[in-house]
């Protein structure tokens, strides 16, 4: 009985409390310090970044060259050269390698520019459509047919890059590269886009040890 008289006495004690606990829960925010919480800021610069990887080597310029190649080939004083001409029809392409862009290449300028550096154009690749190409004519080949055919179109292979570097094509590629990928990286960023070429500092080769 005496244990149960205390109990009932302690009772309201429990009641306020628990109450005040409850109060105390929902009302923290009132009577906590006024510690301002920082607005959040969101940059989508790695998103940039990932997005210009993504594209790796743009083609931005192909030239398209149709050729007479006449290939001689010295044989032997005591007989006539070998001489092999082709009719060619060869392509160049000229691209830039967003691989090579770094994170110190994207520069923010305020809020509403960024500055790309971009990588030197290069040629991607040039080659010969053999399937618009033929051989025009064979002399003196003495035999050897598929040597001197094979021979004649890594010539005109190689004369295909001449033709596409002496016409100008890395011009052109960086000319294109600022009426397409300009307009693309703006749509990518939402911002006003600057390409400027990338400026890599060479190491110096130290002389050779005597």
């Amino acid at each position: 009985m005496p244990l149960l008289r205390f109990l009932i006495r302690l009772l309201p004690w429990i009641l306020v409390i628990t109450v005040g606990i409850f109060i105390w829960r929902s009302f923290k925010d009132f009577f906590g310090t006024d510690e301002k919480t920082e607005p959040a800021v969101t940059v989508n610069y790695n998103t940039i970044l990932t997005s210009v990887e993504e594209l790796g080597k743009m083609e931005l310029v192909r030239f398209n060259f149709k050729d007479v190649v006449e290939y001689e080939k010295n044989v032997s004083r005591f007989v006539p050269n070998s001489k092999v001409v082709l009719i060619v029809a060869g392509e160049a392409v000229g691209c830039v390698d967003f691989t090579k862009i770094e994170a110190g290449d994207i520069v923010f300028e305020g809020d509403s520019v960024i500055q790309i550096a971009l990588p030197e154009p290069e040629l991607c690749y040039y080659k010969v459509d053999h399937s618009q190409s033929k051989v025009f004519s064979k002399e003196n080949t003495y035999f050897q047919d598929a040597d001197l055919i094979e021979e004649s179109y890594k010539y005109a292979e190689n004369n295909v890059k001449r033709a596409a570097l002496n016409s100008g094509i890395l011009e052109q590629t960086t000319e294109n590269a600022e009426k397409i990928l300009k307009p693309m990286l703006e749509e990518i960023t939402g911002k006003r886009v600057v390409l400027v070429p990338q400026r890599r500092i060479q190491n110096p080769q130290m002389p050779a040890k005597r």
